[in-house]
Formats: C-alpha cells, sequence, structure tokens
C-alpha cells in the first residue's frame, strides 16, 4: 500500500499521466500522505502540473488536506506561482464548499440551529487589548481597531442609517460615531458585553438605538439602512451566509454592507477559496463585492497573542469586502 501511496507521489511530481491513472486504476490511494507528510496532490500542484491535479481530483483527493507545516496543495501552487494549477484548485474548493453549503442548509432546514448559543451563556472578561470567553479565546482583539475604522469608512460613506451586529469592544462602533450617522443601531447579543455597553453610556447616545438579543431573534425589530456592519462571535460560515439572505430587506438600494473577514484566517489558500465563495453568493443575491487588501503583518507581532489560546488570523494582508447592489 506504502509503495503504491509513494509511486503515485512520484507520478504527480513527474508529471506522469499514464503512470499515475494507471495506479489510480489499481486502486492506489489518493489520499496517501508520504513521509514528509505530503499528498500527491502538493506533489503535482508544487510542481504545476494541471493535467495531473485534474486526474488526482476526479478520482476524489481532497483539496483541503493539509502538510504538517498547515498547507494545502493550493497553498503550494500558489507559492510557486503556477496559476493554471492554483486555478484549478480554487474552483475544486469553491465546488466543494458550495455543495457542503447545500447539505448543510438541507441538514438544519427543519432543526433550530443552536448557532452562538454556547457563548453566549459563557463568561466573558475585558481588558484594556482584547475581550476573551472562558477558554482564553479573543472575542476581539484591540490590534483590529485600523481594520474597524476602515470597516465604518466603508458603512459610512452614504451616510444616513447604520446598522453594526456585533459590538465587542466597540471599536467600530466608536468609528462609526466619528461619522455622525443620522442613527446608528446596534445588535448585541451577550449580557454581559450588553450590561458594559450601557455603563460605558452607549445607551445615552442621541442617535444610538442598542437592540439586545440574537440577531436571528431581533429581525423583526430592524429597519432599512444606508450602511451595514456584520461581526458575530461564536457563529459560523452558514449564520453569515444566512444573515446575507436577509441583506435584500434590511440594506437600501445603493447602501454598503461590510463584514468581519476572518474566514480561514489561518491559511492563505483556504482564505481565497472563501473570499471567492463568499463573493460568488452574495452577487448571486444582487451584490458586487470589493476586496481591498489592507496589510496587517506590522499590527501582529508575538506579544499580541500572548495569554490568547488560538490565534485567529495569521496572515498578512486582510481583505476587506464593500459590497453594494449590482443596479447602482
Amino acid at each position: 500500500m506504502k509503495e503504491q501511496g509513494e509511486q503515485l507521489c512520484q507520478a504527480a511530481r513527474n508529471g506522469d499521466t499514464e503512470k499515475l491513472k494507471s495506479l489510480i486504476d489499481s486502486g492506489a490511494d489518493v489520499t496517501f500522505f508520504d513521509d514528509n507528510g505530503l499528498t500527491p496532490l502538493m506533489h503535482a500542484a508544487k510542481h504545476g502540473h494541471a493535467p495531473i491535479l485534474t486526474i488526482l481530483l476526479s478520482a476524489g483527493a481532497p483539496w483541503n488536506a493539509l502538510s504538517p507545516s498547515n498547507l494545502s496543495a493550493g497553498d503550494f501552487a500558489m507559492d510557486e506561482g503556477h496559476q493554471e494549477a492554483f486555478d484549478l484548485l480554487l474552483n475544486a474548493g469553491i465546488q466543494a464548499e458550495l455543495v457542503l453549503g447545500t447539505i448543510a442548509r438541507r441538514d438544519n432546514e427543519n432543526a433550530n440551529s443552536g448557532g452562538n448559543r454556547d457563548y453566549l451563556e459563557d463568561r466573558v472578561s475585558f481588558s484594556e487589548d482584547k475581550v476573551m470567553d472562558s477558554e482564553s479565546k479573543a472575542v476581539m482583539m484591540a490590534w483590529e481597531k485600523p481594520l474597524m475604522e476602515a470597516h465604518a469608512k466603508a458603512v459610512c460613506s452614504g451616510g444616513g442609517h447604520v446598522l453594526n451586529v456585533g459590538f465587542g469592544m466597540g471599536l467600530v462602533d466608536t468609528a462609526i460615531q466619528q461619522y455622525a450617522p443620522v442613527s446608528h443601531t446596534i445588535v448585541e447579543a451577550h449580557p454581559e458585553v450588553y450590561e458594559r455597553m450601557l455603563r460605558d453610556g452607549w445607551g445615552q447616545k442621541e442617535n444610538v438605538k442598542i437592540v439586545f438579543g440574537r440577531w436571528q431573534d431581533v429581525l423583526p425589530q430592524l429597519e432599512t439602512y444606508d450602511g451595514i456592519f456584520f461581526d458575530t462571535y461564536g457563529e459560523y460560515y452558514e449564520d453569515l451566509r444566512e444573515f446575507h439572505q436577509h441583506l435584500p430587506a434590511l440594506l437600501k438600494p445603493g447602501g454598503i454592507y461590510s463584514f468581519f473577514n476572518g474566514l480561514c484566517g489561518g491559511n492563505a489558500f483556504f482564505h481565497v477559496v472563501y473570499c471567492h465563495l463568499v463573493s460568488l453568493e452574495l452577487e448571486n443575491l444582487g451584490y458586487s463585492t470589493q476586496l481591498i487588501p489592507l496589510p496587517v503583518k506590522d499590527c501582529l507581532g508575538e506579544q499580541v497573542w500572548e495569554g490568547v489560546k488560538h490565534k485567529y488570523w495569521q496572515l498578512d494582508t486582510y481583505y476587506l469586502p464593500v459590497c453594494q447592489s449590482l443596479e447602482d
């Protein structure tokens, strides 16, 4: 079994399609990892052998397998500048995630999803530079401040009425206030964060309306807005996708929508896949998405993560999404 796997990796490295097909036909395992922790797909990607990638993907090779250094086949293609190989793997990733999304929606159709209820029942701790949950995972951190200021600038660009879903440390809401919107609605679901907001005077601001509860539960209390920002904690891509289904009812024509783009923030290629995926799904809802690159490497020294259990962002560039209806 190992011998066949090694031969498969060698054929993938060499671009030998005939040998590869022969091995697959004889039952060689396309999910095999060699002694270096690499799969045949990774070897093919590293050497830019697009025809080999096509065969392996058709045979069921997983596009999202990771090497010991946390790299996927797509990362290898990206790092080596093999554009055709990269595009093949990107499309495979998008197609796979679209199918998985369909399955997830079907499975949850009749279920009342718990979403982030575990987090909402958890205690959180506040410090000057972060909000943490009880497992020492960061809910929000001060290094995000420049990003939140950029998000606020985007969603306030049309003035008027602004909605933010998820208060956290209040970074984006503080930035939104600088643009003096006509109204500023904040949805926050965590009871301790809500209490802190009130203690800090957010309930006394003339143009601020606080709606306490999960966004899924308070939708009937919301209106229509010129700018919307979405940044929740303890939720998943399915929850973001579900929120997007409500955008046509919440966002005025020509309004600006943005969200915290932390999708797969620990792997460069997976992040690209999800950036494309969310852009595609928003396009299907009638929105164009512009992704603005913001360098964040200088914000993220090792000391930033001291005491934090999980580094939720490990990439050098943050892609800030600015979404607007296609008709405008």
